[in-house]
């Protein structure tokens, strides 16, 4: 790996770290917003499943930001943008603003799956 490659890695995963971990601690912080929004998209089981995605977006971050299980933590955060993105940004249910609002949050999430698929991957390759 050349020498600019090593901090562009570094940013990457820590920025995409930070995509988790913010809205962790976002969900503790607003714990009735959030689970008026899930309520709002008709997500049973709403504090429950809050509480589990505030703990995956602390721990896949994290492990992500401490450079650890990056593979692992990579792919466990393609499966929370999968959950999110099919539970929280449904554009299908909705119409006018709201729903250009959800298809911009499901089409803005796959691009950070991407971002995680391709740090899954690179990490893959240096770890051989």
């Amino acid at each position: 790996m050349s020498k600019i490659d090593q901090p562009a890695l570094l940013l990457g995963r820590s920025l995409l770290a930070f995509y988790f971990i913010l809205p962790g601690v976002a969900k503790f912080a607003a714990w009735q917003t959030h689970i008026d929004l899930m309520n709002h998209h008709n997500v049973p089981f709403a504090y429950p499943l809050l509480f589990l995605a505030a703990i995956a977006n602390f721990v896949l971050g994290g492990l992500l930001l401490a450079n650890r299980h990056v593979q692992s933590a990579a792919y466990g955060c393609v499966l929370y943008i999968l959950l999110v993105n099919f539970n929280l940004h449904d554009f299908w249910n909705f119409s006018g603003i709201e729903g250009a609002h959800e298809t911009q949050n499901f089409v803005k999430n796959l691009g950070i799956l991407a971002g995680c698929l391709i740090l899954a991957g690179f990490t893959s390759k240096q770890a051989k």
